[in-house]
């Protein structure tokens, strides 16, 4: 019941209504240790020091456009295989890895191009595995796509050799 007294006073003491022209309050103990808040002294009470400081802060108006966040520039780049790389696999299998920096974001994919096209769907990875590819020169390039599909980053041309054993039988 107290902590309801005080709290009760407190929030009086808190509305814009002005108790006392004097604007002073007094506080003191009763007769069970409660504190107590008043706008008239009693024997051995004392005054509280109010000062008012008001601490504004600028609401954002709601018409205006949001500021831009900050742009986070992105790389990517091709891991594997390096430039100018010979792959010897008879099956025609690539193994393709990227990095993204600084981090992978949730919700971005990655395409691969193969000879200037995109090879099937972006995904989430950064690993892709070409397969029954043809022999000879190819070029590889990776892209960074964000939630709605637009390009963030492009990585640089790798070029690279796939030999295959020929289809060709020996005469």
């Amino acid at each position: 019941m107290t902590r309801l007294l005080c709290m009760v006073i407190f929030c009086l003491l808190c509305l814009p209504t002005p108790l006392d022209a004097s604007g002073k309050v007094y506080v003191w103990r009763d007769a069970n240790g409660v504190l107590v808040f008043s706008d008239s002294p009693k024997p051995g009470s004392e005054e509280v020091n109010l000062t008012t400081k008001i601490n504004l802060m600028e609401a954002p108006d709601p018409f205006q456009p949001r500021q831009q966040e900050e742009h986070i520039p992105f790389s990517i780049e091709i891991t594997s295989p390096e430039q100018e790389a010979t792959i010897r696999d008879n099956t025609g299998t690539v193994h393709v890895r990227g990095r993204v920096q600084p981090r992978f974001v949730r919700g971005f994919q990655i395409a691969l191009k193969v000879n200037g096209d995109i090879y099937g769907e972006p995904q989430t990875s950064t690993t892709f595995i070409l397969r029954d590819h043809d022999r000879g020169e190819h070029q590889l390039q990776l892209l960074l796509l964000d939630q709605s599909g637009k390009q963030l980053a492009e990585s640089d041309i790798i070029t690279f050799y796939l030999h295959r054993r020929t289809v060709i039988p020996p005469r």
